[in-house]
């Protein structure tokens, strides 16, 4: 156990060593939070404002500033989800560079059992990951805080930040395999660039994923962290939401909020079936289960020997 906390720690630093490194990994966050500021931010309350087309009468009852909470907190979800996709796989990188850098055959030649060294690169990376979404969420809570908009309780707090774990662990777990194919750490930042411009997509962070046909939905459900996004959306919304439904006193039975719900998506969609949170997580975890296994099993084969 000594020999696997050791080569854990050593991954762990490897990466927080790499100011580059956790750069780029926030790199997609941080456009997303530029593209906000010049127009997401107008066309997530465009979106808004067409959920109210056919009840004018129900504006009335809308605060402004709730809508701009609203559109705020998707933007922290955003981030937070395209975070969890990058996060992971920068953090993984490390792994290509030991291989270019023969660092693998000297970690091989130690007493360390292979299972061992394959689990060190996955804790490490998912440590890392953890860290840096649960800052992203942190520092994300106590500005909205600040403005009055996080209408949240400490369970829906903690249940956000396990989300955020349970997240970077299983984007972690599925991008283990994708190291199985890289060599050399150009072939794996090549593959980043195009993660990072698809990551915003694939989580809704840039046009919520129910404009999508049921097809491309379903391909972006195959992602966990999609599944996780929508789960943080479901929790860190529901204070905002709560309080406007409660200002429209039940005038629409309901049906704004079924409609607002529809159009940011709130539940997962795959093979043309919508899907419930507790469905959404068996999937994560069951996903999750299984990477482990096939990570451990195919790096245990594949991991040189000296």
């Amino acid at each position: 156990m000594r020999k696997f906390m050791g080569l854990t720690k050593r991954n762990l630093l490897v990466y927080f060593k790499d100011k580059g490194a956790i750069l780029f990994s926030l790199l997609t966050s941080l456009i997303v939070l530029v593209l906000y500021l010049l127009f997401l931010k107008g066309t997530f309350e465009d979106a808004f404002e067409s959920a109210l087309a056919n009840a004018e009468f129900i504006r009335s009852f809308i605060n402004d500033g709730d809508i701009e909470v609203f559109v705020n907190i998707t933007l922290l979800i955003g981030m937070l989800g395209s975070a969890m996709i990058t996060v992971p796989y920068s953090c993984l990188t490390t792994i290509v560079k030991d291989r270019e850098n023969k660092i693998d055959y000297d970690i091989s030649a130690t007493p360390i059992k292979r299972w061992q060294i394959v689990l060190s690169y996955f804790t490490a990376a998912s440590i890392s990951a953890c860290i840096m979404t649960g800052i992203l969420l942190a520092a994300g809570m106590i500005i909205l805080s600040m403005d009055g908009g996080l209408l949240l309780g400490t369970v829906d707090i903690l249940k956000a930040f396990g989300m955020v774990i349970i997240g970077s662990v299983s984007s972690t777990a599925l991008f283990m395999a994708f190291m199985l194919f890289f060599k050399t750490a150009q072939s794996s930042n090549a593959f980043f660039g195009m993660l990072s411009a698809a990551a915003g997509f694939v989580i809704g962070a840039y046009i919520p994923i129910s404009q999508f046909s049921d097809k491309v939905q379903t391909f972006c459900n195959l992602f966990p962290a999609t599944h996780v996004t929508i789960a943080i959306r479901n929790i860190l919304m529901r204070g905002v939401v709560d309080k406007m439904n409660n200002s429209i006193g039940g005038l629409d039975q309901g049906m704004f909020v079924e409609t607002i719900k529809g159009i940011f998506s709130f539940n997962s969609r795959m093979f043309g079936h919508t899907l419930s949170i507790a469905n959404s997580l068996t999937y994560i975890f069951v996903f999750m289960a299984v990477s482990v296994v096939f990570m451990v099993c195919a790096f245990s084969k594949t991991y040189k020997r000296a």
